[in-house]
């Protein structure tokens, strides 16, 4: 059973973001870059799936990015990964989700897959976009929001299990290749042990650029983005609480329905 998983480096949730001059963008100076948490869900079900198939198979990470990228990389080695396709090149910066998707299609038809692993969205742009592209691109089927994998390696199929609206859970059965996009409560990701993180620095990490894979630089990136943003903005800086003081309950209660009438404007 060979598994692919997809894995995005993102912003810590915790980083105070700023943006450039004239809103073009976030800057990244002093931004602490981590592995998106989605994905971290899917390289550990994938580590799982190859620990229930005794070992079977190989766990090949797929990462688009700069090189700063290769930190979260061995990082998913040191987790047990076998080994990373890093899909760096100056031609990827500014690809929109189709084309991201273009990209990783094209470096995973170069190599054995059968179960290929996503997070469900980034939490840097929440697009939710690029595994059902890249299944769309693969020409196989894909299910989202995975809660629980069972997967039949005889047969080739999967068993999942996930949330739909109204609480309610849906069972799909899909036969392989398919793409599979994981969802919060699938598993807890493993911490890297010492010996992991040992193993990891020599591990293999192949950089691949769009020569590689006979990409144009006009199917790519900027040049063939068929979203563009337009600018970036920050919501607006949350305003101080009102604290109204006082012993008398009833007066309390009449202040802050005046407060809320007149001034928040809310009742």
């Amino acid at each position: 059973m060979n598994i692919v998983v997809c894995m995005k480096q993102v912003p810590d949730t915790e980083t105070k973001i700023r943006l450039k001059e004239g809103n073009g963008g976030i800057q990244t100076d002093g931004v602490k870059w981590i592995i998106n948490p989605y994905c971290e869900f899917a390289v550990e079900e994938a580590l799982r799936i190859r620990e229930r198939n005794g070992g079977q198979g190989t766990v090949t990470l797929v990462c688009m990015g700069p090189d700063r990228a290769v930190e979260s990389i061995r990082t998913a080695l040191a987790m047990g990964v076998d080994k990373a396709i890093h899909l760096n090149d100056p031609l990827f910066e500014g690809s929109d989700n189709f084309g991201v998707a273009k990209i990783l299609a094209r470096a995973i038809q170069t190599i054995p897959h059968d179960i290929i692993l996503c997070g469900k969205q980034a939490v840097d742009d929440d697009a939710s976009q690029v595994p059902q592209i890249l299944a769309e691109q693969l020409n196989i089927p894909h299910v989202m929001v995975v809660e629980k994998m069972e997967v039949d390696v005889a047969n080739k199929k999967v068993t999942t299990s996930r949330r739909i609206e109204g609480g309610a859970k849906e069972v799909l059965e899909v036969p392989l290749p398919a793409v599979f996009g994981a969802d919060k409560g699938m598993n807890e990701p493993r911490y890297a042990s010492l010996p992991g993180i040992m193993k990891a620095k020599s591990k293999e990490v192949k950089k691949v650029t769009a020569a590689d894979l006979g990409l144009k630089p006009e199917e790519i990136g900027v040049a063939a983005a068929k979203v563009k943003i337009q600018a970036y903005s920050l919501p607006p800086e949350r305003q101080a609480g009102k604290k109204i003081e006082g012993g008398d309950p009833a007066q309390v209660a009449h202040e802050l329905a005046k407060w809320l009438r007149e001034e928040a404007r809310v009742i």
